[in-house]
């Protein structure tokens, strides 16, 4: 018996060994750019050594330290940038000083966040702590923190302390994945734009797919979507995806909402038919199905006799809508229109045909019955440009309600960008796409995403206003007198003042749109196996990238005769057929 327990508990040992989980995510360390600000150059000296590139490692000889010295009251402080937004910590190394010192760290996505007192606009620790006190080691190494940021600010406490500060990291944590698709075009202000659409989503890549990396660090699946789209055009096929839409899938018992909001588990049934689209992983696909089958049948339960959704529980598109209800109507009835199409095309791909039938002939009955629910929105009273009301138009128009040219020509275009959000406005931009409105849709790209770059953005927020702009100071500059702090002294609903994220990965929709429309390319057939390509050059000369499919990487070059006519060169696997228009 006693031998039976040791081989029983040496079996568990073992297993327990080999059921740990390891960490997807690298780290990588990287030195301050630039002092942003020092308290006094009396009380803080030799601040420059801390942009030299460290080594990670305390030693004895104390040369090329920082001495920071607080005295009669007086603290030491110093503000560092490290240069880009990251997601993870610090690692302080110390030198030579009498004794352990206490110190307060503070991590900011902008210097007036890093800047910032707890409760001053809403400054706050909520999600992750970026503002603490702490021990540091004399001649040792500590490694603090974990949260969004590219600001740290730290200040010495007490009184009459000498403290030698010798290197001071960011420590970033990220998936170490290749960017395989890339964009670039006779515009760099669009290629920076793409590019900073790809690395919002890189860093909310973590353990699962968050929605931002200070705030709120959560899997929202209807959030997902637009990242998801990033993530077929720049990384291809990762872990994350399936990861994250599984843990919500799990956590979600039918009846019930996922997120508790009706349109999420929408969203969550379309972002399942487009990723099999792109990878056509049939396997994944087929562990879905029950599920699917169960959410079809609740969502058709939702929808009435007259052909109306009647969703009931977390009534949500975007937070700028939340205040125009008619929006909201008529956006989940499109999203009901929506998920009825999705739902025809996987119940054939589960060779469901009579559950397929049923979705089809719900979509065109709640496509027949939608009138009243547009000339509801028309008549709803608000100003075009009011924050949520594009939303409606835009939905209803992807769905089939509206007349693409009407809804971009009345509404969405209206005034560019005024009224688009960072979230929905990626499905502004593909309803303009769809009314054929490219130039217009690449305008507003460099007016939207571009006026955040503008302000010291390196990636896109959870939400931005073009009225915020004016009289503004940049997030990575203290600011000036008489200037607004465009970080604390706006946002809206949930994210008012230092609470706004400005690293969200909603925000990345114009990534995948040019790749999708002005390089021109669409996937036709599930794993990509029929492509189409159709470039869309707008003003510009030439644009050129790479897109990633489960066979290897399609290449695509298109350049502008001086005729107005497009020549385009292409690569692409064997496996893929490309169709090109």
């Amino acid at each position: 018996m006693k031998t039976i327990t040791l081989i029983f508990l040496f079996i568990a040992s073992f297993i327990n060994v080999f059921s740990n989980t390891r960490d997807p995510r690298v780290r990588e360390y990287i030195t301050p750019k630039r002092i942003v600000w020092v308290s006094d150059e009396q009380n803080i000296k030799n601040s420059q050594v801390l942009l030299l590139d460290g080594k990670g490692q305390s030693d004895l000889l104390d040369n090329n330290v920082c001495n920071m010295i607080s005295k009669d009251g007086e603290c030491a402080s110093v503000l560092l940038d490290f240069g880009k937004e990251i997601q993870g910590g610090i690692q302080i190394v110390t030198g030579q000083s009498k004794g352990p010192v206490n110190v307060r760290i503070r991590f900011g996505e902008s210097v007036g966040e890093a800047m910032s007192e707890l409760g001053n606009k809403r400054s706050s620790n909520a999600h992750a702590i970026r503002d603490f006190k702490t021990v540091l080691p004399n001649l040792g190494v500590a490694e603090l923190g974990n949260s969004g940021f590219r600001f740290v600010r730290i200040d010495l406490l007490g009184n009459n302390v000498d403290f030698h500060l010798k290197e001071v990291r960011a420590i970033s944590v990220f998936r170490d994945i290749p960017y395989k698709g890339t964009f670039r075009c006779s515009d760099k202000r669009l290629d920076e734009i793409w590019k900073t659409g790809a690395y919002t989503v890189h860093l909310n890549m973590q353990e699962f797919l968050w929605d931002g990396i200070k705030r709120d660090r959560l899997v929202w699946v209807g959030d997902m979507h637009p990242e998801v789209m990033t993530i077929n055009t720049v990384f291809g096929y990762n872990e994350v995806v399936p990861k994250s839409l599984d843990m919500i899938r799990n956590l979600t018992k039918l009846p019930s909402w996922m997120n508790r909001i009706c349109s999420y588990s929408i969203w969550w049934l379309i972002i399942q038919r487009d990723w099999y689209l792109y990878h056509g992983d049939i396997e994944y696909l087929q562990k879905q199905k029950d599920y699917i089958l169960s959410l079809l049948d609740l969502l058709i339960d939702n929808v009435g006799e007259d052909g109306m959704e009647k969703l009931k529980g977390g009534r949500f598109l975007d937070w700028p809508s939340n205040k125009h209800p008619k929006a909201i109507n008529a956006g989940l009835q499109s999203l009901m229109i929506m998920a009825m199409n999705a739902g025809y095309e996987l119940c054939m791909i589960f060779d469901e045909k009579e559950k397929a039938e049923k979705c089809k002939t719900l979509s065109d009955k709640m496509l027949e019955s939608s009138d009243p629910v547009k000339q509801e929105y028309l008549n709803s009273g608000k100003r075009i440009t009011d924050p949520g009301h594009k939303q409606g138009a835009a939905l209803m128009s992807l769905a089939g309600i509206m007349d693409p040219a009407e809804a971009d020509r009345n509404i969405i275009s209206v005034e560019g960008a005024k009224g688009f959000s960072t979230f929905y406005g990626y499905y502004m931009l593909k309803a303009m796409a769809k009314a054929g409105n490219y130039q217009g849709a690449v305008d507003i790209i460099r007016e939207y995403w571009g006026g955040m770059l503008d302000l010291g953005a390196t990636t896109f927020w959870e939400d931005f206003n073009l009225d915020w702009i004016e009289n503004s100071s940049r997030i990575d500059e203290i600011v000036p007198e008489g200037k607004n702090d465009i970080h604390g002294d706006f946002g809206d609903y949930c994210y008012k003042g230092y609470r706004h994220s400005l690293c969200h990965g909603w925000a990345s929709g114009p990534t995948s749109w040019l790749s999708e429309y002005v390089l021109g390319i669409k996937v036709l057939e599930p794993g990509c196996k029929v492509v189409k390509i159709e470039p869309h050059l707008c003003d510009l000369d030439w644009a050129e990238g790479t897109f990633p499919t489960p066979y290897g990487i399609i290449s695509v070059k298109h350049t502008k005769a001086n005729d107005g006519t497009v020549k385009t060169e292409f690569s692409a696997p064997d496996e893929i057929k490309v169709i090109i228009d």
